[in-house]
This record gives structure tokens, sequence and C-alpha cells, in this order.
């Protein structure tokens, strides 16, 4: 490549970068409003059950949660994806910011566990389906040379709701009512979205033409082609979403395992900071890099090539450090490991909106991240659980990493999409 190459972004506009920003702001509540009830919920749970933090109902109530959470994402990204095709992007990123900001922001005023079960289930609604819109609206807005990088960027801004919601709960400390209240801010985005957004126009196209069928699900699933997409790229993301919380937020766990086998009295809080801190910067690092990479060696290679280093690091990470006997290790290797297997999630972003036409886009993106959270709930809730409790957890941890293998097999039934123009 000639050094004289135009730069990726020289041919993006400012409304472009306009789209881009409202879209990761978005998207960085999204993922500061489920992680806040991973930081709240020992404080939460106990209060609203009346019983004592060790009690075994906090735990069981906390995985209920969990999976209640999975199930309002799917169906909320189900939904609003489907809208968002038939109703317009603009529109429906703001219902869905609307969604996880104001239920958000009531669970504060929650006085009985099962209204924390039904908030907790709305505010996933719109956090499932905030993702497939905003990533079909970059995937649109921006042109095909920069498409990858944009939507890696968009992604990759999730980090920054991870930290958001870590100094938040820092901040208020057990005051678990204050952290739901700081959820409400979100909507104060959603006045911006609605007067900065515009509708691209390959969906203005789109509806004067295939109106009756804009967001169709039966096209989506009746077309052999959109089909075939659509399946393969929910069990893709079945794979990504499976290995984050079976193996990826393991980082913390096995930080707190290693200190706890070295009698460090302070493994609590030194375990949370190197997995909210330090693994999430290579975290992000990842999610940064997967664009400029797709964009020279194309998505699934890219994919690939994550999915492998992702694979090894697991063992290495779960290993190595106590055979060496160095917590020093650990902290070097934890973002390198953050690096492959969370970095593959900006993929998603850059990947799915390409494989399905402008009048599907929404609702193929949506239907693949958001079926991938249902695939993968019997594999958190069934599996990882039984293997963590049965086995030594590095072993337990070792042995879910496999999953980057399916991943593998996965993407060879999927479409290369570099440099393509998007599907009409």
């Amino acid at each position: 490549m000639s050094s004289t190459s135009p730069k990726w972004y020289s041919t993006v506009t400012r409304y472009q970068w306009l789209v881009l920003l409202v879209a990761s702001l978005g998207w960085v509540f999204d993922a500061f409003e489920g992680q806040i009830y991973n930081l709240t919920r020992a404080d939460m749970l106990p209060e609203l059950l009346h019983v004592k933090a060790d009690d075994p109902l906090v735990k069981i109530w906390g995985e209920r949660f969990l999976g209640i959470f999975l199930l309002g994402g799917t169906f909320g990204g189900l939904l609003f994806s489907s809208l968002a095709d038939k109703w317009g992007r603009n529109p429906v990123m703001a219902l869905t910011i609307l969604f996880y900001s104001v239920f958000s922001g009531i669970t504060a005023f929650a006085g009985e566990i099962w209204e924390v079960g039904v908030l907790r289930f709305l505010v996933a609604m719109g956090v499932g389906g905030e993702w497939a819109v905003g990533a079909a609206l970059v995937a649109e807005v921006f042109p095909k040379e920069a498409r990858e990088r944009a939507g890696g960027i968009f992604h990759a801004t999730s980090v920054a709701g991870l930290w958001l919601a870590a100094a938040s709960g820092l901040w208020v400390g057990t005051q678990w009512r204050t952290a739901y209240m700081l959820g409400v801010i979100p909507a104060l985005l959603v006045l911006w979205v609605r007067l900065s957004i515009k509708e691209p126009e390959s969906w203005k196209e789109a509806r004067q033409t295939k109106a009756a069928r804009m967001g169709s699900f039966s096209e989506l699933l009746g077309t052999s082609r959109w089909r075939s997409r659509a399946i393969f790229g929910a069990l893709l993301a079945m794979v990504g979403l499976a290995t984050f919380w079976g193996v990826v937020v393991a980082g913390q766990d096995i930080a707190a395992d290693f200190l706890k086998r070295a009698g460090d009295p302070d493994w609590a809080s030194k375990s949370k900071i190197a997995f909210g801190f330090i693994q999430t910067a290579g975290a992000g690092a990842g999610m940064l890099a997967f664009g400029p990479l797709s964009a020279r060696w194309g998505c699934k290679k890219t994919f690939v090539i994550m999915h492998l280093a992702a694979l090894a690091m697991t063992p290495i990470i779960c290993w190595l450090p106590s055979y060496v006997g160095s917590y020093t290790l650990l902290l070097v290797l934890l973002p390198v490991f953050g690096f492959f297997a969370q970095g593959i999630h900006a993929g998603y972003a850059a990947f799915f909106p390409a494989l399905f036409p402008t009048h599907l886009r929404a609702t193929g993106s949506g239907f693949c991240f958001n079926t991938g959270r249902l695939l993968a709930a019997p594999v958190l809730i069934w599996l990882s659980a039984w293997m963590k409790s049965t086995m030594d957890l590095r072993t337990a941890i070792t042995c879910l990493g496999g999953f980057f293998l399916l991943g593998l097999i996965f993407l060879t039934c999927l479409p290369e999409t570099q440099g393509e123009d998007l599907p009409e």
C-alpha cells in the first residue's frame, strides 16, 4: 500500500462522526445499566429479602436475576430491532434509551424482590434493543472503507460504561438506591438523538420499495440466504456471550483464587481492581483493535485469530501464574487475555449489520446478538455453574474456554464482508 494512500477517516464527514458519538454514548450507558446490578446486588438483595448477606437466598436470587436479564435482553432485542427497521433508527433508539434509563431509575424505589425482577426485565429490553439499532445505524451511515473501524469503535466504547459503573459503585458504597438513580441520566441523551440523527437514505429508499417487508422475521428466517446468516451469526454470538460470562468475567475469580491461596487478606478489593481496571483496559484495546485489523485482514480472519489466541490464553491465565507463584505475572497476562477474549465482541458490531439487507439490517443484527444471549443462558445457568461448583476453578474455566473452538466452526459457515457494499 502506498504511503500516500488516504487515511481511512479522510472521507468521514462531521455528521458521520456525530452519529458514531451519539450511538456510542447510547451503548456506553447501555453497558453501565447492565453492570450496575452486579455492583449493587450484594447490598440490594439482602435488604429486599430481609436476610443476612451470606444467606443462600442471596445467591439464588442473584442468579435468577441474571437469567431474567438475559431473557429481557433477548425479548427487547428482537422486538426493538424489528421496530427499528419498520419505524426508523431515530425513534427506536430514543425509545430503547428511555426504557433502560427510566426503569433503572424506578428500581431505586423498589420495596419488594419481585419488583426488582420486573424492572430488570424492562431495563434489559432497552439494553438488548439499543445495540442492534446503534450497530445498524453506524454501518449504514459510514462509508464502506471506514465501516469496520467505526463498528469496532462503537462496540469498544462499552468499556467506558463498565468503568463508569465501577466508579459509581465505589462512590455510592452501600447506598445501592443512589446507584440506580444515576441510571436516569442517560434519558437526557434522548433529546439529542431526536434532534441530531437523521434516518439513513438507504433506509428511506427501502421503506418506499419494501414497506411491507421491513423488519420481517418471516423473511429473515424464511429466505435461505438470510436464514443461514442469522442462525450462524447467533451461534457465533452465543460463543462470545457464553465465554464472556463464563470465562472473561472469571478473571476476577482467578485473581481472587490466587490471592486467597497466597493468604492475602485484601483479596476482595485487589481482585476487583485486577478485573475491573487492568483486564478491562486490555479488553478495550482489543475491541478498538478489531476494526483496524478487520480492515486489513477481513472480519472472518480477525475473528479466527482472536478465537485461537483466546483459546490459548485461557489455560495460560488459569495455570501459569499459579505454577510460577507470581501475582505480578497474573496482572501482566490479564490484559492480554482480555484483549483477545473480549476483543472479539467488537466484531459483532462490524460484522452482523453487513450480513443483511437494509430492510432487515437491524432485525438480523438484533436476532444474531440477542438469540446469542438466549443460547448462552443454559451454558451459564447450568454448565458453568455446575463445573465451577464441582471442579477446581482453574480446571472449570479452562474447560469452558473450549467454546472458543466452536466459534471457529461457526465462522466457516459465514461469508467475508471485507470491502463489500452492504446488501440491499
